[in-house]
């Protein structure tokens, strides 16, 4: 009786051991953002026609053609807003981009109307018209959130009737191809 008993728990520590480089295994091949791990303390680097600084408010404004380079990060939009603190040198706080603003990682593209970059929370967020491609497929809402940390992305539907896809979120989203087989059962 006791050597069932020490083989029942043999056996069921090899299940739970199976059990949990299944769901390792499972975990380590979801999709995430190619984000996930950004380093949003490497430098920012910032092109556009016209810079306005205003020291006191600590902030910069950026319009026209406004370029940002972080990393492997990219951001386009007409008008950027850069918040900073100055205690012992500039540190770059927050990002608020306004028109047709464009976020591009190595594999994905996000667009909206609005976009805010927390650098201290790596948080990205999108908001209105928004619209995230990754290969192939697209997902359309009206807020996206992007979690740098874990390479979380969240869209919202937002309420109905503020943008066209109603308060709902809509994706396109490919199918690989499957092979055919003419194999009997």
């Amino acid at each position: 009786m006791k050597a069932m008993r020490g083989l029942a728990l043999v056996l069921a520590a090899a299940g739970l051991t199976a059990s949990a480089a299944l769901a390792q295994t499972t975990r380590t091949n979801e999709p995430v953002s190619a984000l996930k791990g950004h380093n949003s303390d490497a430098p920012v680097d910032v092109a556009a026609d016209r810079i306005e600084v205003q020291d006191r408010a600590d902030r910069a404004i950026f319009a026209g053609n406004v370029h940002v380079t972080q990393a492997e990060l990219t951001l386009d939009t007409t008008r950027l807003t850069v918040a900073y603190s100055s205690n012992g040198g500039v540190q770059i706080r927050r990002l608020d981009a306004a028109g047709g603003v464009v976020v591009r990682s190595p594999t994905e593209v996000a667009r909206g109307d609005f976009g805010i970059y927390d650098l201290d929370r790596k948080l990205i967020t999108l908001i209105g018209n928004v619209q995230l491609d990754r290969d192939q497929n697209r997902v359309t809402g009206s807020r996206l959130v992007i979690d740098l940390d874990t390479g979380r992305a969240v869209i919202d539907g937002g309420p109905a009737g503020v943008n066209q896809s109603g308060g709902r979120v809509s994706g396109h989203f490919t199918v690989p191809k499957r092979s055919t087989s003419n194999s009997s059962s």
